[in-house]
């Protein structure tokens, strides 16, 4: 047990040291389709991402447990003792289980990836998708994110655009971070039309 928690201390411990000084990181990017006053829409091109899931409803002890799972096989923990770029933001697919994911930066492939040691960690490509997604700052817990989930879903009910049942929170700062913090619950559009 001592191991665990000294080997997480180090984990998040080099995950501060490299959100802190390494400001400059790949993006899941986005174009703005339509904007609306609580929400926009966006198009996201297709992606690959590593991911785990967690069997876990909640986001603090999810986000915990599968931050340190995915920055341990950046930081190292693969066959090749690589080293691979932090990316922003960190994905929470919410659901009775969470699936947290890390974009994998542009220069490599499902085939250059150096291969995990922790067999939770799975290589996924997520589609091209349209999406809406609202914006909230501060620190994130369960309770802001079902509240902007729930903000979504009326607003999207509102303008008559249907969506998945299935809401992903997106998280663009360190967890220590404490100033100008961009949090997001995103969810996928059915049929969208503009």
């Amino acid at each position: 047990m001592k191991t665990f928690f000294i080997s997480t201390f180090f984990v998040v411990l080099i995950g501060a040291i490299y959100f802190g000084f390494m400001r400059k990181y790949e993006t899941y990017e986005y174009e703005v389709l339509e904007s609306f006053d609580e929400f926009e829409i966006r198009s996201y091109r297709s992606a690959l991402f590593t991911e785990v899931e967690i069997a876990s409803d909640n986001y603090k002890s999810a986000s915990s447990q599968g931050f340190r799972i995915l920055a341990g096989y950046i930081f190292g923990g693969n066959e090749k003792d690589e080293s691979i770029a932090m990316t922003t933001p960190v994905a929470m697919e919410l659901s009775d289980s969470i699936t947290m994911r890390f974009l994998v930066p542009a220069e490599y492939s499902k085939t250059t990836l150096p291969n995990p040691n922790d067999k939770r960690i799975v290589f996924k490509e997520q589609p091209a998708k349209i999406v809406a997604a609202i914006q909230f700052s501060g620190w994130a817990n369960d309770q802001k994110i079902d509240k902007y989930k729930s903000k979504l879903a009326q607003a999207l009910k509102k303008e008559g655009l249907a969506h998945s049942s299935t809401f992903t929170f997106l998280g663009y700062n360190a967890p220590y971070d404490p100033v100008n913090r961009r949090n997001e619950v995103i969810v996928e559009l059915i049929d969208y039309q503009k």
